[in-house]
């Protein structure tokens, strides 16, 4: 049978860093990466911090030829920064927004005001059900005192669930994103080991770019260096991920990324490098022994994993019991102050006068520093009662994963001698009565 031709598919993938009054140079650099995107005709285009509705439809109405098809994700206060621009029909999508993001008092971090997700479209591409993922994960800040790791590790466990639980049905499935990991951190480990998506950086056949495929780089004018150690070239926390389902095989012919200056320009596209891949689809029409879904196979590595992640939920479940605990003995101060303006209150009366012994300033200052300490530890109990059960939900999921990674070891180690003795063979016994 004469082999089917390779459909070839540019995907693009870019943090835009488009935090409209605080980044530098934000609306001459979203017509630069318009222009890049119109000119290079990707055909799936995978953005994160898109902030601002105003700079996507912008995009939009640049990209309006090139990209005819297009989704703006919209979550939390500012929204979740993530886009979509395809030259393929997009026949469905999804939002799912982590359950954990930080926190609303890091003002200055912003990352609780995003409302980090994941967002899902689905793609028509010659007769090829696409699924394609963008996310942005909470960032690091600080590599040696990480306080958001628990955070990170709760979100890319999310992840990886919500891409295995709607990849079914898909051929072929995409993760674009900035996930604010490095290759080999506990998050990355778990999303391709658990899903088995493939890295397009270390699955490329040709690449250009920068040095190890780092997309956060020293010499970009937007980078802090200090932010970066103690990686002092940079680091890379940028991926383009895939895997081929059902009846379709996939590999990446090359990757490249962008690196750093523009030819002409002033400035770089962002803070970050964009990645740019090429994936050569082929069907196989006898695929059915394919994976249906981005699934585990059982790994001894991979219970290994799942239980380093239990640790750092747990570690960040005490961190967030702790921090209840100290709110709630802050909301008891504030009550008890509530109390002492009940009884100063009450003096006047009992003694049957109508001068107030206590000064009126400071009564009223006293009860209004009572009753904002009751309002603001109320707020923060409550935020951080959401936190311990949502990192208690992802630890007894993760202790019930490992549970069942477990039995399916068993159970592959029992079948497995079975096997070998059928592939082996028994060795034929002569018969009693043959010479």
């Amino acid at each position: 049978m004469p082999t089917a031709p390779a459909i070839k598919l540019r995907v693009f993938s870019l943090n835009c860093w488009g935090i409209r009054y605080l980044s530098q140079h934000c609306s001459e650099r979203y017509e630069m990466i318009g222009q890049l995107l119109k000119e290079e005709e990707h055909d799936l285009v995978l953005l994160q911090e898109v902030w601002s509705e105003s700079d996507y439809l912008f995009l939009k109405k640049t990209l309006a030829h090139s990209h005819p098809y297009t989704h703006y994700f919209k979550s939390g206060v500012i929204g979740s920064g993530l886009a979509v621009f395809s030259k393929h029909k997009i026949l469905d999508t999804f939002l799912y927004r982590y359950s954990i993001n930080g926190y609303p008092y890091m003002a200055h971090h912003g990352d609780w005001f995003g409302g980090k997700a994941v967002g899902m479209v689905i793609l028509d591409i010659c007769d090829l059900t696409v699924h394609a993922y963008v996310t942005h994960l909470h960032a690091e800040y600080c590599r040696e005192k990480d306080a958001y790791l628990p955070h990170r590790v709760v979100q890319a466990w999310e992840l990886l669930h919500f891409v295995r639980h709607t990849s079914g049905g898909a051929d072929l499935v995409i993760l674009g994103g900035d996930l604010n990991m490095h290759p080999r951190d506990l998050g990355t480990r778990l999303l391709l080991a658990y899903t088995g998506l493939r890295d397009s950086y270390t699955e490329a056949e040709r690449f250009e770019g920068c040095e190890e495929g780092i997309t956060l780089i020293a010499e970009n004018p937007f980078i802090n260096k200090k932010e970066l150690e103690p990686f002092e070239n940079g680091i890379r926390i940028d991926y383009i991920l895939f895997k081929g389902l059902s009846r379709v095989s996939v590999k990446c012919e090359s990757l490249s990324t962008t690196t750093g200056s523009v030819p002409g320009k002033p400035f770089p596209y962002s803070d970050h490098e964009a990645l740019s891949g090429v994936l050569l689809l082929r069907r196989e029409e006898g695929g059915g022994d394919r994976p249906q879904r981005c699934s585990a196979e059982p790994d001894p590595g991979l219970v290994d994993m799942v239980n380093e992640a239990r640790t750092e939920v747990k570690v960040g479940l005490h961190s967030a019991e702790r921090m209840r605990g100290t709110v709630a003995r802050m909301g008891m101060m504030g009550l008890a102050l509530l109390l002492v303006e009940l009884v100063i209150a009450l003096v006047p009366w009992l003694a049957h006068s109508t001068e107030h012994a206590f000064p009126r300033a400071s009564f009223y200052l006293l009860g209004a520093l009572s009753f904002a300490t009751l309002l603001l530890t109320a707020l923060l109990y409550i935020l951080y009662s959401t936190q311990v059960k949502t990192l208690q939900g992802a630890e007894d999921q993760m202790r019930l994963a490992v549970t069942g990674l477990q039995e399916r070891l068993q159970k592959h180690s029992q079948t497995q001698p079975v096997e070998q003795g059928r592939v082996q063979g028994e060795p034929t016994s002569t018969p009693a009565n043959s010479p």
